[in-house]
């Protein structure tokens, strides 16, 4: 779930930013240039509503990691005691029991596959929702702070080849977006890790 997590992140990721582009061109000539850079994907999933909300998913889909966990237990547990027994067992018993084992097998298939689309369309749906929001803060923050612009060093393709830590203004975004949504934060077990720092490719 963890590597669904990255995929869903990575899809919706580059929806929110577009609101950025919206910002009016400032005049160079009446302001001088003021650049930041945030790590947008992780902005996002600093949030405490997204980390809430991302808890709140978890919680939803245990009961079905369980039952694909069991599953996954019980076929193991029947192809063992096959290998066992097969010695002692008519070719028709033997038969019997693969297919039984085989049945099974397909089944896993099915319902890993069914909650894994299920979970990252939910993940996508969850991302996209707390990063629209984000994505409006981040705009009032850089006005608010006299940006000219604001640059996304976190998505692989990034442009940015390298950005002083002063110009890092995502926790600044983070912090203004949680004092406006008035989430409290998750316990430090449920925290996501820090921004990273721009670096050099």
């Amino acid at each position: 779930m963890k590597r669904l997590f990255a995929v869903a992140a990575t899809l919706a990721s580059g929806l929110a930013l577009t609101a950025s582009a919206q910002m009016p061109a400032a005049s160079t000539a009446a302001h001088p240039t003021k650049i930041a850079v945030v790590a947008f994907q992780v902005a996002v999933a600093q949030t405490n509503e997204f980390q809430r909300n991302f808890a709140d998913l978890q919680k939803k889909y245990d009961p079905r990691r369980q039952e694909i966990k069991t599953l996954s237990d019980q076929i193991d547990s029947l192809t063992k005691d096959l290998e066992a027994q097969a010695s002692k067992l008519s070719e028709t018993e033997r038969a019997s029991r693969a297919n039984a084992i085989d049945t099974k097998k397909k089944q896993l298939q099915r319902d890993s596959e069914d909650a894994q689309n299920d979970y990252q369309q939910d993940m996508q749906g969850l991302f996209n929702s707390v990063a629209q929001k984000v994505g409006q803060e981040l705009i009032v923050y850089a006005k608010d702070k006299g940006y000219t612009a604001v640059l996304d060093f976190g998505q692989q393709q990034s442009q940015v080849l390298w950005a002083a830590d002063s110009t890092n203004i995502t926790k600044e975004v983070v912090d203004a977006y949680n004092q406006k949504s008035g989430i409290p934060a998750p316990p430090a077990s449920q925290a996501l890790p820090a921004a990273p720092a721009p670096a050099a490719h």
